[in-house]
């Protein structure tokens, strides 16, 4: 709770006093995080690295520009500006890049996260899985298992109710457990 207070003063400086500094120590938690949500679904560094860069831009533009403005959470905000970033990289591209296994190492995943997978699965193969399930499915277990964000936090992101979440999270974990052991 204390780094969510602490999220909240800096994102006040930011939109009352334009903070380049409070910015920054905001970015420097959060870089890591989108940066790597980014690239699980672009799967280039240089592209990855590109749209983090226009995320956090559009974030301080979006603080910026509206001293009124109340932010319930940053870690809300910024993912969600992310997401709409992909998808209009998706939308300008007509076909979608996949994912490259060969950059599976980028990626550090407590498999015991992940409950009932074996241990014994590899991180590309749990990647794989990933990939061949439906979108929906795939976000809600990147946020929770990759980024660590609450169900809460998960829920505003996708602007879907806490139960909701919860759901879909349960049958995305059903559907990737059928997936692994196909």
């Amino acid at each position: 709770m204390p780094a969510e207070i602490n999220q909240k003063k800096l994102v006040y400086r930011i939109i009352k006093n334009h903070d380049p500094e409070a910015y920054g120590q905001l970015y420097d938690l959060f870089v890591a995080r989108i940066y790597r949500f980014i690239f699980f679904k672009v799967g280039s560094k240089e592209e990855a690295e590109d749209l983090t860069s226009d995320v956090f831009l559009k974030t301080w533009q979006y603080l910026t520009k509206n001293k009124s403005l109340e932010i319930k959470s940053f870690s809300g905000l910024i993912y969600q500006i992310a997401r709409n970033a992909l998808v209009d990289l998706y939308r300008a591209k007509a076909n979608r890049q996949e994912f490259s296994l060969d950059l599976a190492n980028e990626f550090i995943i407590d498999e015991e996260k992940f409950g009932a997978i074996d241990a014994s699965h590899d991180v590309a193969r749990i990647l794989q899985a990933l990939k061949k399930i439906k979108q929906e499915y795939q976000e809600v277990l990147v946020f929770k298992y990759i980024e660590e964000l609450s169900i809460k936090e998960i829920a505003e992101i996708l602007k879907k109710t806490p139960i909701n979440v919860r759901v879909t999270l349960h049958r995305a974990m059903i559907v990737l457990k059928k997936s692994l052991k196909v």
